[in-house]
């Protein structure tokens, strides 16, 4: 699945252009959607998406609303540990999910 680039923002990790947004739907949360979670893909040639659980949770205030922001930086290095665990972004396939734990946050 590709991410809309409307709403999308281009992040550059290790040489690598990607783009990400903060998603606020179900398939990247928890079965709940009371967490935060965003998705990524590569800039150039999209793949497999890759979609990110913060642990965090967000506001239900009619609609949820992330309670925290999500920093470039914590893009990157989750992008960071997901190349690490083994995401291919340029291949096809399934979305990997990556589940951050909300206790230790990404600085």
């Amino acid at each position: 699945m590709a991410l809309a680039r409307k709403g999308s923002r281009r992040i550059v990790v290790d040489g690598v252009a990607y783009r990400w947004r903060v998603s606020r739907q179900h398939w990247c949360c928890d079965f709940e959607g009371t967490t935060l979670g965003y998705a990524v893909e590569d800039a150039a040639r999209p793949g497999t998406t890759l979609v990110v659980d913060t642990g965090r949770p967000t506001r239900h205030t009619p609609h949820p609303v992330p309670a925290h922001v999500i920093m470039p930086r914590e893009v990157a290095e989750g992008i960071r540990r997901a190349r690490a665990g083994g995401w291919t972004p340029t291949a096809d396939g399934s979305p990997f999910t990556l589940r951050l734990s909300a206790a230790r946050p990404v600085i």
